[in-house]
């Protein structure tokens, strides 16, 4: 197979030994630097976009896509439902509302956000059917006339109070009965019919679920509050969220997933734009390097370059075997850069290698995820960058004048 002349030199020059060692060991450092530039870049994107993908996902599968309000109230939930479930990509819907109290046992109690659900429909919102540890969700009704309401608790909060499967917990809610004194709070038993652990540390350290004939008593509320809505893609629950009071009328409001936690993933979207454009600089450290390493290369070589002219080699011909050499460089060390970056990232998600607190991140590891789109963005910007590198150095060389750098040979 034939070379072309200009990568046939480009190659020799990377190969040969030289009488400057010290221009070899830039090239060298020219390479790890953009192998590390790379490694890391693709690194931090992984990380970034694990962390998103984890939370929407562990955020999806404790809440619904849609939350749809109603100014005067859902007083037949069920007819709503029916109706809501016709909708464009719907596939699950379910009635809910929710109230704060206080849980205790003996000396023990906690903050608890009670959330009342309907028992067959809520599993077709929300993942609360897979994520029981014990008991199950039948259980929130009452076996016989003797028999309590039952609560799902998160494992977390269950733990802090030092319950399990068939004891009993007192309820109390702002909520109460009327007395000489005014309205005065009523604690209400509740048995646990189960835990669960949703994956979020605020769902499974503070919610408790209740059928909706319990959240009533509890909450002192004849309606039902919203109509949770599960869609078949997503990202389309904006335009849903927004199209609600055209298909069901001008008492409908909405607001979706994303709507409710902007300001968590405009944080992490930004983190992620800052980290890397942060870590670019690494590359850009790496093709200055390159830069040097052409330029020395180009005062090493006066005599072959004044050579290479007189024998007829032309100033793009010139140009061509430095802008080569440098694209080499890049290439390989972008190559090497983007191998490593994939395989330390799939490495450190696969073994879960770097723990961190779940009360302040929301995960118990840090996930790694490497996106196609992701991957090709780094890749191209960093041969584009090693690229423009070589122009400068490049163009130096092609300048050489052939008779003064033989003058004194």
């Amino acid at each position: 197979m034939d070379v072309p002349f200009e990568l046939h030199v480009a190659l020799r020059y990377l190969l040969a030994k030289r009488k400057q060692a010290f221009i070899s060991v830039i090239s060298l450092i020219s390479t790890l630097g953009v192998t590390v530039g790379v490694m890391a870049t693709i690194i931090a994107l992984a990380l970034m976009t694990g962390l998103q993908q984890e939370l929407r996902d562990r955020i999806l599968g404790s809440n619904a896509h849609v939350y749809v309000f109603k100014q005067t109230g859902y007083t037949d939930e069920r007819a709503e439902v029916e109706k809501m479930i016709k909708l464009p990509h719907v596939v699950g819907a379910a009635p809910a509302m929710h109230g704060m109290g206080l849980a205790s046992v003996a000396t023990r109690s906690s903050a608890i956000q009670i959330k009342g659900i309907d028992p067959q429909l809520e599993p077709n919102v929300t993942d609360i059917g897979h994520a029981l540890k014990s008991g199950s969700i039948a259980a929130l009704a009452p076996s016989g006339p003797e028999d309590r309401d039952g609560i799902l608790l998160g494992k977390d909060l269950a733990a802090e109070l030092g319950v399990g499967v068939g004891d009993s917990i007192s309820i109390l809610t702002p909520e109460g009965t009327l007395s000489p004194m005014g309205m005065m709070p009523v604690p209400r038993r509740l048995r646990v019919a189960g835990t669960f652990s949703l994956g979020l540390y605020e769902f499974d350290t503070t919610y408790g679920f209740v059928s909706l004939d319990t959240a009533r008593r509890l909450l002192g509320r004849d309606t039902t509050e919203y109509i949770q809505l599960r869609l078949d893609d997503i990202f389309l629950a904006p335009e849903i969220a927004r199209n609600i009071p055209n298909l069901l009328g001008p008492d409908y409001v909405a607001n979706d997933w994303s709507d409710q936690n902007k300001p968590l993933f405009s944080a992490l979207a930004l983190e992620k734009i800052a980290v890397s454009l942060a870590i670019s600089l690494i590359v850009m450290v790496a093709a200055l390097n390159i830069v040097a390493s052409l330029i020395l290369l180009v005062m090493e070589k006066n005599r072959d370059i004044a050579i290479l002219k007189t024998m007829g080699a032309s100033a793009r011909s010139v140009t061509t075997i430095f802008m080569l050499q440098g694209l080499i460089i890049g290439i390989i060390g972008t190559l090497a850069g983007a191998i490593g970056g994939v395989g330390i990232s799939r490495i450190l998600d696969r073994y879960q290698l770097i723990r961190v607190p779940v009360d302040v991140y929301q995960v118990t590891h840090l996930p790694f995820t490497v996106l196609a789109r992701d991957f090709t963005f780094v890749v191209i910007a960093a041969v584009l960058i090693c690229f423009f590198a070589t122009i400068y150095p490049s163009r130096q060389a092609a300048k050489l004048d052939p008779a003064q750098a033989l003058r004194y040979e």
